[in-house]
């Protein structure tokens, strides 16, 4: 039986409900990352205090460090990190994109040297299904491939190919109980492609159906038409994801094309180099003008840093090189995202989420503008 409940749609956009083994997540939502198995600068209490209902954790990353052994040790790693709402594991083949000067796939899996220290590793769907049960994750993604974009028709046909052989390899793994399994739509920018993929997805037991494949060089315009010609092809009774989006204004045009789920590295990684998210854009707390400003990140927020903290003092963290610079910003921004998704989500419930995009969206294009191009990587 499917997790997944829709309580309002509007259009495509909709507002739902996601049951999972550590919780109940409402939806639409945006999914912390935590490649190791934390969320870097921020504590568990802090992420739910900040908003967090699910994270996202790496099952490349987690394999090499801490390992099997430990997380078997410590029964999976909700119990190692003390995070007792839902987790997410991607199936690390994100990761072997990334590492395209290292790597080899394949129809049996993807050899790569590891980057740490450069050993042989060979990740097959089985060896993923296995790492992602001793993690213990709510929602398991199967192991899919990741060509970057624009690239090839060729390359991107044989991507969608091998995605579903490997996910049926994945699925014949016995289940670990309590654990939901997502497939992963791929096709690049061809919407043909991208049919066939979801179509060929579809027909495998699946408890929700992720979009993969974007922010890997595509401009804004086209990751939108894709998830225009998808909306109306996604099955209602499912939860459907977008992998590694985006800017608000990704997240905007996510939701108005039914999308429930989303994941990004932006809000922290920004976060660590000094940015800082809101209603205006990007604020980059470096610059000088900040010096003497004894204004909040943002008015009106209720977040510790804007409470507390202001911008001079902020930008002296950031000059001075003190991680709570990094902290302060981190849950600043995270509670931006969360308020943000939140805003959709009270929108849809009141029936008027088409009024709230069209007034967001100028706003969103301005302060964060469309981009030509996008080559986010999901670690962080």
């Amino acid at each position: 039986m499917t997790p997944f409940r829709t309580l309002k749609q509007e259009g495509q956009a909709r507002r739902g409900r996601l049951t999972l083994a550590h919780g109940v997540v409402e939806t639409p939502v945006f999914m912390p990352v935590g490649t190791y198995g934390a969320v870097k600068t921020a504590t568990p209490e802090e992420l739910v205090a900040a908003g967090s209902q699910i994270i996202l954790g790496n099952t490349y990353h987690l394999y090499l460090r801490p390992g099997l052994e430990v997380l078997e040790k410590f029964g999976g790693l909700h119990r190692w990190m003390h995070w007792d709402l839902p987790l997410l594991t991607d199936s690390g083949g994100f990761q072997v994109f990334s590492l395209s000067q290292s790597r080899k796939i394949t129809d049996e899996g993807a050899e790569f040297r590891s980057h740490l220290n450069g050993d042989k590793i060979f990740l097959t769907p089985e060896l993923s299904a296995k790492i992602q049960q001793a993690i213990g994750s709510d929602i398991a993604m199967v192991l899919d491939e990741c060509v970057a974009l624009p690239n090839k028709t060729s390359v991107i046909e044989a991507a969608v190919k091998r995605s579903r052989e490997w996910a049926e390899r994945f699925l014949a793994v016995p289940r670990r109980e309590g654990q939901n399994i997502f497939g992963i739509n791929q096709g690049g920018t061809s919407l043909p492609l991208r049919e066939q993929s979801l179509s060929a997805t579809l027909e495998l037991p699946l408890d929700g159906i992720a979009i993969g494949g974007l922010s890997v060089g595509e401009t804004h315009r086209e990751m939108v038409e894709v998830l225009e010609f998808l909306s109306p092809r996604l099955p209602i009774e499912l939860p459907h994801y977008v992998m590694g989006i985006g800017t608000p204004l990704d997240l905007l045009e996510a939701v108005r094309n039914g999308i429930d789920m989303f994941d990004c590295v932006l809000p922290t990684r920004n976060a660590r180099n000094g940015g800082f998210f809101t209603n205006e854009g990007l604020l980059n707390i470096r610059n000088s003008d900040f010096r003497l400003d004894a204004a909040p990140i943002q008015e009106g927020c209720d977040c510790p840093c804007c409470r507390h903290y202001s911008r001079a003092y902020l930008r002296h963290l950031f000059q001075i090189k003190e991680i709570l610079g990094c902290r302060l910003a981190t849950l600043h921004n995270l509670h931006y995202y969360h308020r943000f998704v939140a805003g959709m989500r009270n929108a849809l419930e009141a029936g008027t989420f088409s009024h709230y995009y069209e007034e967001m969206r100028p706003r969103l294009a301005q302060a964060y503008p469309e981009r030509e191009n996008s080559n986010e990587v999901v670690s962080d």
